[in-house]
């Protein structure tokens, strides 16, 4: 092969890619055509960016990650209860909350009802975690936890707000 056509097939190749990716949506990377799913609580872009922080709002609604080791929920240990820092949905109990060394707030299980998942394909095929009112991106889950389920849902702490138990 020549180096032209070499070179040519490789930007082509990244073209194509390129192009392809924006036609993916952040959300549970399905084709920008497919309908999004509903959700109980929806909100304009300009809604989201008014309640939400700056980077409350890159992780929930534009699918990032804050680092590891960069959010107080890492050390939270008090009981109490997880909430969407969306939308205001109880999604994780403190009794379900464990030290996986990641440097993300982990839990073997959610509430009942709180979240749904979907396949995330930006880094290989993972599973996406989303609150089930609101939609925002919540983190991932894995099969590396505990038991007695087994499971790891390593959450963004910046999409989560933490409430202490009522003392009584």
């Amino acid at each position: 092969m020549h180096r032209r056509s070499f070179l040519s097939a490789a930007l082509f190749t990244a073209g194509g890619a390129l192009l392809g990716r924006k036609a993916l949506t952040r959300q549970g990377n399905r084709p920008a055509n497919q309908k999004a799913e509903q959700f109980e609580v929806t909100k304009t872009d300009d809604e989201w960016r008014k309640l939400l922080t700056p980077q409350q709002y890159q992780v929930l609604r534009a699918h990032d990650t804050e680092r590891p080791g960069s959010s107080p929920l890492n050390n939270e240990h008090r009981k109490g209860t997880f909430y969407c820092a969306g939308c205001d949905l109880p999604l994780f109990s403190s009794d379900t909350k464990f030290d996986s060394g990641t440097g993300w707030p982990s839990f073997w299980t959610p509430l009942n009802d709180a979240i749904r998942t979907s396949i995330d394909r930006t880094f290989g095929v993972r599973t996406e975690v989303h609150c089930r009112r609101c939609g925002g991106h919540l983190g991932h889950v894995f099969d590396d936890g505990p038991r007695p389920t087994g499971l790891r849902y390593c959450m963004n702490g910046l999409a989560m707000v933490f409430r202490p138990a009522k003392a009584g």
